[in-house]
Order: structure tokens, then sequence, then C-alpha cells
């Protein structure tokens, strides 16, 4: 017989806090705000540059419409996420936020290659740009998508959603950036094929911007060890516990966009430590692993191995 103890800090065995991964209570007045400023500025950006036959102001905008999109599904997981376990989910919805990272992902991969092939277009037949219509229309999606990203700031190193949405908005505002100057050097040299070209740039930003979200996404989805957290020197601090003579099964993964899951096997031929001290390990790795869910199992016979183990 194996005595199956479990210490899940996220429930009060352990008393510790959770204030670093409260993303919908915060973020819900961003995701509003931002959603509605960028679907506004869209609309204006689109209709310009269609008008003025920019197609660095038509590649923005449809960058810019898969940040909106963007900005829904990351709010809408953040929400699920709330949600309470049942029978069934018996995590409830956490894992949605990675979900929505991942499918955040591919939207802006697709928008890309819709950009890319009007863009190869217009490389071969120039249209006619209003260098001053790209100047102006630009400079409002400065200060919009600089705005928007400001209010996603401080959460961008607790969550990929956030850091998603935040690295959407600053890139946004990179590319606005740039097609001010594009806007400045048609007026000046009449020369059609820089705007096309200004396209070409916006489309390397957004797939450079892409890939570590993607990247990382992907990496929560297979159940990889977070960024960051060092699975080896876990494994070391366990080793290192009073009367831990091994430590086998350890598995470390991404619950969600912002908690941490732990399970593993102690072998203690000492006997059972006590709650005291599951409750502990709970704390400390908390503290210092932000592993918010750690179920550990004590192993007191060392030659009967569980069926686990074998």
């Amino acid at each position: 017989m194996h005595a199956h103890s479990h210490s899940d800090p996220a429930h009060g065995h352990a008393g510790h806090d959770h204030g670093h991964s409260h993303a919908p209570a915060s973020f819900g007045r961003a995701f509003v705000i931002g959603i509605v400023l960028n679907s506004v500025f869209v609309l204006v950006e689109a209709g310009y540059g269609l008008a003025s036959g920019s197609m660095a102001l038509v590649a923005d905008a449809g960058h810019n419409l898969s940040d909106v999109l963007g900005l829904l599904i990351a709010w809408g997981a953040t929400l699920l996420a709330t949600k309470e376990p049942s029978a069934r989910f018996t995590y409830g919805f956490k894992s949605s936020s990675i979900l929505a990272a991942l499918l955040n992902a591919a939207l802006l991969l697709i928008a890309v290659g819709a950009i890319a092939l009007e863009t190869v277009q217009r490389f071969f037949n120039p249209a006619p740009v209003s260098s001053g219509t790209m100047i102006f229309v630009a400079a409002i999606g400065i200060l919009i998508n600089g705005f928007t990203a400001w209010l996603f700031m401080r959460g961008r190193k607790s969550d990929l959603n956030i850091r998603g949405a935040y690295l959407h908005m600053v890139a946004d505002a990179l590319v606005s950036v740039g097609v001010v100057v594009a806007g400045v050097l048609i007026g000046l040299t009449g020369l059609l094929w820089i705007d096309p070209l200004t396209s070409l740039i916006i489309i390397i930003v957004i797939t450079f911007g892409t890939w570590g979200l993607l990247k990382d996404s992907v990496k929560m989805s297979l159940l990889a060890v977070p960024a960051g957290l060092d699975g080896d020197a876990v494994d070391g601090w366990l080793r290192a516990q009073p009367g831990v003579a091994d430590v086998h099964h350890l598995h470390i993964w991404s619950l969600s966009t912002t908690q941490t899951a732990l399970t593993a096997h102690l072998r203690m031929p000492g006997g059972h430590p006590g709650d005291a001290f599951l409750q502990r390990i709970g704390t400390e790795l908390a503290e210092r692993f932000h592993i918010d869910h750690a179920t550990v199992q004590i192993e007191v016979d060392g030659e009967a191995a569980c069926a686990a183990c074998e």
C-alpha cells in the first residue's frame, strides 16, 4: 500500500497567495477599451487605405482586424478560466487561455498570408498612393495602438494571453510608424514601390512577433515545463528535503497561461512525514518556483513499487 498525500496550495492547504494570476479581474476593462478602439480604427484605416490606394494601410488594417479578433478570443478565454471545475472538467476551463494563444497565432499567420499575396501583386502593378492620407491615418494608429499597449503593459510578464495582446499592440504602433515614414518618402520621391515594400516589412514584423507566441503556446499545449522554470532545479530541491531518498514521476506543466501544476512521487523510507511537511512543500514550491497546484505522493516502501513506477 502507498500513502497518496496531496498538497494543493490553490485550495488552501498550503495557504499561499495567488495574486499574480488574476488576469480577468484586472484586464477586463482593458480588453473592452482595446477592442472598441481598434474596431473603429480598422474601419477607418481600411476605408482610407482603399480610397487612397495604399496597400501599406490596407495591410495594417488587416493586421489590426486580426488583433481585434485576438483580443476577443483572449478575453473570452480569461473569462472561461474563471469558471468553477465540474465532474467532467475537473480543472475547470483554465486551459482555454492556452488554446486562445494558439488560435491567436494561427489567425495572425493566416492574415500574413493574405497580405503577402496582395503585396506581391502590387510590386508588379504599382498603384497611385495618397501619401498625405497614409501619414494622417497611420499617425492616428500610433496613438491608438500605443495607448492599447499601455493598458496591457503591467501583465505582459505573467500571462501569455496578456503578453500576446501587448506585443500585438506594440507591433502595430511600430508598423504605423513605418507607414508614416513610407508616406513621407513617397511624397518626397514619388516612388510607388515604397508602399508595397513597406507592406512587406510589416509582414516580416508580424511574422517575427507571432513566432514567439506560436512557439510558447504549442509548448504549453504539449504540457512542456513552462518557460522560465527549471525542472532540474525543482527535482534537486525536492531531493534535498529531509527524509527524501528518491524523486520520480515528476511532472510539471501549465494548467493555463498563468498557473502551473506539479505531480511527484517522493520515496521516504523513514515513514510518512505528516501533513505539516506536505503543507510546507506546497508553500515553498509556490514561493520558489511559482507552482500553484502541487500533488505529492509519498512512498514509504522502497521495494514494493507502485504500478505507475513500473
